[in-house]
């Protein structure tokens, strides 16, 4: 169990980063935020792959993990859009 939760904090934080580096422009938003944003993405990639059947196969799962830096992107667009705009709002 202990090792499951490390295992997902080091595979979100690396998908979460995966996905800011891939997303052309700046992003407003904290390292946190992109872990917590990665974590959410490598968790609900993994459920989205084994429903599709492609979760578990012989070798690297490379489009497990196609589907979760994909989802990192997504997560951290929408994060840096709704995390940015409440920035703005302050700073105006």
């Amino acid at each position: 169990m202990i090792g499951t939760i490390l295992w997902a904090i080091i595979g979100g934080a690396i998908v979460g980063m995966l996905g800011r580096l891939l997303l052309p422009g700046r992003q407003n938003i904290s390292v946190w935020v992109t872990i917590g944003v990665g974590i959410a993405a490598a968790l609900l990639g993994g459920v989205l792959a084994d429903w599709l059947g492609v979760g578990d196969t012989k070798g690297i799962d490379w489009i497990r993990h196609a589907i979760q830096i994909a989802l990192a992107v997504l997560f951290v667009w929408l994060a840096a859009r709704f995390m940015g705009s409440s920035e703005r709002r302050r700073t105006a």
